[in-house]
Parts: C-alpha cells; structure tokens; sequence
C-alpha cells in the first residue's frame, strides 16, 4: 500500500477558512481555543476540563444499553479520562466513506493520546435527532466496471420524524447484491450488510451495527442522543442555553459578521427568529422560533422559562449541538469535515458563554483509494487527481493528447508557432501602414489560432474514440477518481470498496491516518 499527499487547497471546494485553519493558522487562530495539531494542544485542552462524578457515573451507566460490556465503558467511568468524539448521520450502509475514516482517526488519536499520559476513549455520536430522510435513505455504490449506482430503502418517509427512529425498511437485493457478488469479497460484505439491516431495525441501530462489525477488534463507543438517559444528562445544559438564548443569539449574529468581515463564510446563516433548539413532540422533532424571548413551534407558544421547564425534549441545532456534546462529555478533541470545523467558528462564543472551555477542533482524514489498474492508468496517462476535478470531458481530451503521435503533435506547434510569427510580423506591418486596421487583424489571428486549437482538439478527441481502451480508462477514472463530480469519499460508500480489497482494508487505511497530517491521501490499496 502505497500513500502520496495532496494539499486540501488542490481540492475543489475547499473554503478559506478550512485552508488557513490547516496550513496558516494564525489567521483563523481567534475563531478556535487550540491549534488542531501536536500533543500540546490536546494536553491544554484535557487540563480545562473538569467534569463532575456524578455525571461520568451517569453517563457511564447510560452508555451501557449501546456498549454492553465494553472495556472502554470502565475507561471512560475513570475519573480524569476524557473523550475523542467524532459523528455522523446514521446514512444508508454508513453513508459516505468518510464516515470510517472519521471513526478511525477518532480510535487512533485516542490510542495516541492515552499513549502519551493523557486516557482517552474514542466517541461515535449517531445523528439520529436529524429529520431529513431524503439525505440518508440511499447511497452511491459501484460495480466492478466501477460504474456507479444508487440504493435507496424502502422505508417510509415521515415528515419531521428523527430519522434514527425510523424502521430502515428492506433493500433492494438487486442490484445490491448482484453487484457486490461480482467482486472477490462480495459475499462477506453481503452477509455483513444483511446482519446489519435485520427486518424491524431502525436507521439507527442498522448503522451502528454495521459500523461496529467494519471496525472489527478497533474498539469505539456509541451514544444515541435519543436515549431518554442521555436526554436526562443534557437536560441541565439545554434548560441553560435556553435562558441565555436572546444573548446567545447575538452573540452568534455578531460572529457570523466577524466571520464574513474576515473573509471567511458562516457555515449557519443565523436570522432575529432564529433558536438553536428544536422541539422533540409526538414522534416528531419540530423547528423552534425565537422571537422577544418567546419560543414558537406550529401552534404551540413557550416562554422562555416554560421551554426550559422542558429540556429534556429538546433538541440542539447544528450550533448548539457540538457544545451539548462537550457537556454530556469530557470531550478533549472533536474530529469533523471542513463543514463541522466552520460550524466551530461559530459555535465559539457558545463555547464560551455555556461550557468555559473549547476542546481541539481536529480534521478529519482523508482519502482516496486507488487500485492497481487505476493507479497503472495515471501513469501510464500522465494523470493526476486534479485533472479529473474539471471532469470527464477533460479527463478524456488528457489522455486522448498522451496518445496523439509526438511527431504530429510537434508538427502542430511548429505550425502554430509560425503561424503567430507571421501573424505578429503582419500586425507590425500593417501598425505603420493604418493604425486603425490592427484591431480587425488581431480579430482575425485569434480566430486562425483558435481553429487551430480546434483542430487538435478534434484530433484528440478523434483518437481517444479510435482507442476503445483508452476510452475505457477514461472512465474509469473518471467515476473513480471524481465520480459525478464529488470527491470519491462524500461520494461512495465504503462497501464497494471492501468488497473489492477485503474487510481488512480497514486496518489497512487505519495504518495510514496521519494524526499531524493536514492533507487529503491518494492512497494505493
């Protein structure tokens, strides 16, 4: 297994403030507690924790439905340990790939932590409070001829119903199945999915079975924040921001306009009516407005006072939710994507007003996974990642120039470079003979430049059609490499991936999570 780094600033998509938090800190330094990488950090992070024992002996307790008998449970009842959290939507098959890489970066620093004095256990949040169906019910996955292909549950859709709670529903066994039988370790993924997606289970459980089962011996704890005795332990928490929710939100507000002002985004565009609550009634989870120190859902009108008096239903947005984490838990560190790392900018001053402390924000890995042939294509091509970030068009016209004869393509620039001579010398001439008819001249030389191009393009593409095999790798690249135009880890899931290379794939990207590493991996496998 071979592995080369990429820059994040070489991705498409990468934002401002995701660069200079990963290669020039300083300018971001004022919207996070600590540095995201080097032991330091996480020591300054653990000795601002303190977390009471009556509540580690409470949490402990309510992690053991999830956990049962867990080595990990007894580490974490400890006091003085502290947690690596990391999370996910509870998306169909584990969702993206990331979704493993998350998890594993999050077993290993916290294997690197306790190595280096500071106990620490790695923490999956299941997002099961997320009501939108649509965005979890199905995944990308891909055949042998890596062509890509979508699966979706049959589960019924219910509006405004916390997805972790609905029943999954069944899966179509083709062309589930059929495709992942066409690879060497198919049937031991097939098998491990079915385990997973038992008939009656919700999206919830389904994901966290079949997360466990890919960790394999890697030991993680799982929290559900639907648990009643979870929801008993953030109580305090949520009764508290709700209180300060009018300063909260102006503090946000002025944030958000920091952010901007700087350069940078805000992840979460927060308005006057805006609350960082939902409301969890009847089965549903219902959004909360804020208005004058009034809380509003449907027909329903709380006072401040009344809502806190209710916070065990209640139900952080994608603000406040890193923060109620991070008091349900001693947490040192929390390992996200670009998109989590923004919502810390904000969620800073939330920090500050509610909890006292920040933990480290960390980045989480990143991959891509090359095989043996498409690694023997980009060599053999001259490609490289990035050109197939301005799609497969482009991709085919790459390879289609490597396999245009030398001899015609230097017969083309010799020919184009006269061209330009002869055109320059003629715009000279015509300078001193009429000024005034330079401008129509210059018209016409890029307009025989231009059909010059053209026809190399054209022969280009020409030869790219001649060569089936070329075409063919073109492809496969293509929907490998940047399938549909998304980075092939927020695109696929894992399970092709392992049925292809074997469920001990996943030791082996665990051997390569880089934890001072800022940057993305093309990693051979």
């Amino acid at each position: 297994m071979g592995a080369h780094c990429i820059r994040h600033t070489e991705l498409p998509h990468t934002s401002k403030l995701f660069a200079d938090y990963l290669y020039d800190f300083e300018r971001a330094a004022k919207y996070y507690d600590h540095r995201p990488f080097g032991l330091e950090s996480f020591r300054q992070s653990a000795s601002a924790i303190h977390y009471p024992d009556d509540r580690r002996a409470a949490l402990a307790a309510a992690m053991e439905r999830l956990n049962p008998g867990s080595p990990l449970l007894e580490k974490l009842a400890t006091p003085g340990t502290v947690a690596v959290l990391t999370g996910q939507q509870v998306g169909l098959l584990s969702g993206p790939a990331y979704t493993l890489y998350k998890a594993l970066a999050a077993v290993k620093l916290a294997a690197h932590l306790a190595a280096h004095g500071v106990p620490a256990v790695p923490i999956f949040w299941l997002a099961t409070e997320d009501h939108d169906l649509a965005e979890i019910n199905h995944v990308w996955l891909f055949d042998s001829g890596q062509h890509p292909f979508s699966v979706q549950a049959d589960g019924e859709n219910k509006l405004q119903m916390p997805v972790g709670n609905l029943e999954a529903g069944s899966l179509p066994p083709e062309p589930l199945n059929g495709n992942l039988h066409e690879f060497p370790f198919g049937g031991a993924v097939a098998a491990m999915i079915a385990d997973a997606y038992r008939p009656g289970r919700t999206y919830g459980e389904a994901f966290r079975q079949l997360l466990r089962s890919l960790m394999g011996p890697m030991e993680i704890l799982f929290v559900d924040p639907l648990d009643p005795a979870i929801r008993q332990i953030a109580a305090p928490f949520l009764e508290r921001a709700v209180l300060k929710a009018a300063t909260l939100k102006q503090q946000v507000i002025a944030r958000s306009e920091e952010l901007v002002g700087s350069g940078y985004h805000a992840q979460v565009h927060v308005e006057p009516d805006t609350s960082f609550f939902f409301l969890l009634r009847d089965g549903r989870r219902l959004t909360l407005h804020e208005k004058d120190g009034e809380f509003a859902a449907v027909d329903t009108h709380f006072t401040a006072a009344g809502l806190a008096a209710d916070a065990t239903h209640l139900s952080p947005n994608a603000l406040l939710r890193p923060v109620t984490q991070d008091w349900i838990f001693p947490t040192v560190a929390y390992i996200g994507g670009p998109a989590e790392l923004a919502y810390m900018a904000q969620s800073q001053v939330l920090y500050h007003t509610l909890l006292g402390r920040m933990p480290v924000v960390v980045p989480r890995a990143g991959f891509t996974l090359l095989d043996n042939r498409a690694v023997k294509l980009m060599e053999r091509y001259g490609v490289t990642l990035p050109d197939a970030f301005h799609g497969s068009q482009h991709l085919h016209d790459h390879i289609a120039r490597a396999l245009i004869p030398p001899t015609l393509m230097d017969s083309y620039r010799q020919t184009r470079a006269s061209v330009q001579q002869e055109l320059d010398r003629l715009q000279t001439d015509l300078a001193a003979f009429d000024p005034t008819l330079v401008a129509a001249l210059k018209k016409s030389c890029a307009k025989i430049l231009y059909q010059l191009s053209k026809n190399e393009r054209k022969i280009a593409r020409e030869t790219i059609r001649r060569d089936e095999r070329a075409t063919a790798a073109a492809a496969y690249l293509s929907d490998l490499l940047f399938p549909q135009k998304h980075l092939q880890e927020r695109f696929y899931s894992i399970v092709p991936f392992l049925a292809r290379h074997g469920v001990d794939l996943v030791s082996r990207i665990y051997e390569n999570v880089q934890l001072d590493c800022p940057d993305h991996q093309l990693l051979t496998v």
